[in-house]
């Protein structure tokens, strides 16, 4: 979105990350359409800009598809729009567009008619080579409908050799790299695929006789079904009627699963690898005390996502836990004022303090995040200005200092406050008296680790420490471009 709106949304958002993407399915079950409604509701915080569902009705061999811009509970929840999608079988999708633009062409599930038959996909991250594997399909005469890299999985599919649609899949999963957590439905199958790092998230759930498939366990829960276990790193998972079949057909590697899970994406409610991700929160704001201790009269969360974190920090440190902040859940995305002054205003539409708590006291402001650092910087003004005699900031992860590639929405490296600035330089632009972030060893120390594995890391943490865990082929073909052009500018 151009002009304005872009920097609203920037001031409300600029220090968080954008969730990437949720999926859910189910099969085995009349109701298949309703229930997988109800499980994108619990999924919404994965993505906002958009929904999809596509069902397969046996009784007519038939699939129906209703795709949306917006919240789910916008266009889904009518008796009217559910009677659209009839069939014991669904899959469904919530959107944050990192790879492609936000238009309806992108939004997921994506549907195809193959030589096996009809086909829908949804996927959860983000593939690292689409670009180069999508110019060699053009090439070879593909016609593309949409610029997501999901699209990619279903044309590698369409001309696979292989005989059965899982066969197709494997053969489209073995020639992409990145990050997948993907459901797929046919006329007798619903699939479940996770990628071989398990970067994504997937599990596997049951709800009377029928299979399930969803993001994070919190969708289980909304729809009273029983959590099976997590799908493995490689692994496929193929359910026709009431069978259930394992594959791993990719070599096994140590699991490298994405640590923001933890930290940010999942709710507090899901549980990641056996862990409550409320109890990990919990234990980083613990850590960051034990590390960045500060004498202080109160701890403040930047809600809603540093709350868990500041809880701990609380605990840990034997400081009073207040709501210094009271957060809006209800602001739109079209309030655009013509005058600077009410533009300076557009923070407190979100954020606005609790004035009998901050003034007067020293107090720790506690988060899980600082990415551009334009909120943070809001906020403590809006500190100071409430009368708060010393204001430190703690945040509950370490600097983020690398973009990521997986399926999380980052600004580019010279975006990243982290990637420009020491901490000193880091406090200054953010007006604090003190600033300090959790170190890795201690944000590994939360999860239940003595420390970070240098060799073979226990998860994914690039974004604070650039070690990537697939190649970027993406990524160094257009470095590889931006070189040549210099070059030609060069000798030009």
């Amino acid at each position: 979105m151009p002009g304005r709106l872009d920097d609203l949304d920037l001031d409300l958002n600029g220090d968080k990350l954008r969730e990437e993407c949720g999926v859910f399915g189910i099969m085995g079950n009349t109701d298949a359409a309703a229930i997988t409604v109800l499980g994108l509701h619990s999924l919404q915080h994965r993505g906002q800009e958009a929904a999809g569902i596509v069902t397969f009705d046996g009784a007519n061999n038939q699939f129906h598809s209703e795709r949306r811009p917006g919240l789910v509970g916008d266009n889904f929840s009518s008796e009217k729009m559910i009677n659209r999608l009839p069939g014991s079988a669904a899959i469904g999708h919530v959107r944050y567009s990192t790879t492609g633009e936000t238009v309806n062409r992108n939004i997921q599930p994506l549907f195809a008619e193959l030589s096996a038959g009809g086909i829908a996909v949804a996927h959860n991250g983000n593939l690292t080579n689409a670009r180069v594997v999508r110019k060699d399909l053009v090439s070879r005469g593909a016609i593309f409908q949409s610029t997501t890299d999901t699209e990619v999985i279903i044309h590698l599919m369409a001309v696979s050799r292989g005989t059965r649609v899982v066969d197709r899949l494997i053969d489209a999963l073995k020639q992409v790299e990145g990050a997948y957590g993907l459901v797929v439905l046919t006329h007798k199958k619903l699939i479940g695929a996770r990628d071989p790092l398990g970067i994504r998230p997937l599990v596997l759930g049951k709800m009377g006789d029928a299979y399930i498939f969803c993001s994070e366990t919190c969708a289980l829960d909304i729809i009273g079904a029983e959590f099976i276990r997590e799908v493995e790193p490689g692994e496929i998972v193929v359910v026709t009627g009431d069978e259930i079949q394992s594959m791993k057909p990719f070599p096994q590697q140590p699991p490298r699963p994405c640590i923001f899970e933890f930290i940010y994406f999942a709710r507090p409610d899901s549980i990641v690898r056996g862990k409550s991700v409320y109890e990990v929160r919990k234990n980083l704001g613990a850590e960051l005390a034990k590390e960045s201790p500060a004498e202080v009269d109160v701890v403040i969360p930047v809600p809603d996502s540093g709350t868990p974190a500041a809880i701990g920090y609380a605990e840990q440190a034997g400081v009073p836990f207040e709501l210094g902040i009271i957060r809006n859940h209800y602001v739109g995305r079209s309030f655009i004022e013509p005058t600077q002054k009410l533009r300076d205003m557009r923070v407190k539409l979100k954020h606005n303090v609790n004035r009998s708590v901050v003034k007067g006291k020293r107090i720790i402001l506690v988060d899980d995040s600082i990415v551009r650092g334009t909120t943070s910087k809001k906020i403590v003004k809006m500190m100071r200005d409430a009368g708060a005699t010393e204001v430190h900031m703690r945040i509950a992860s370490p600097p983020i200092t690398h973009p990521d590639y997986y399926g999380i929405d980052t600004p580019n490296q010279d975006e990243l406050m982290a990637a420009k600035h020491s901490l000193e330089k880091m406090a200054r632009k953010l007006d604090v008296d003190s600033l300090a972030f959790i170190s890795v060893d201690g944000l590994y120390r939360a999860m239940g680790e003595e420390q970070r594995n240098d060799v073979v890391p226990q998860f994914t943490d690039h974004c604070f420490t650039g070690d990537y865990p697939t190649r970027l082929l993406d990524q160094e073909e257009d470095t590889a471009q931006d070189h040549q052009l210099s070059l030609l500018a060069e000798i030009a």
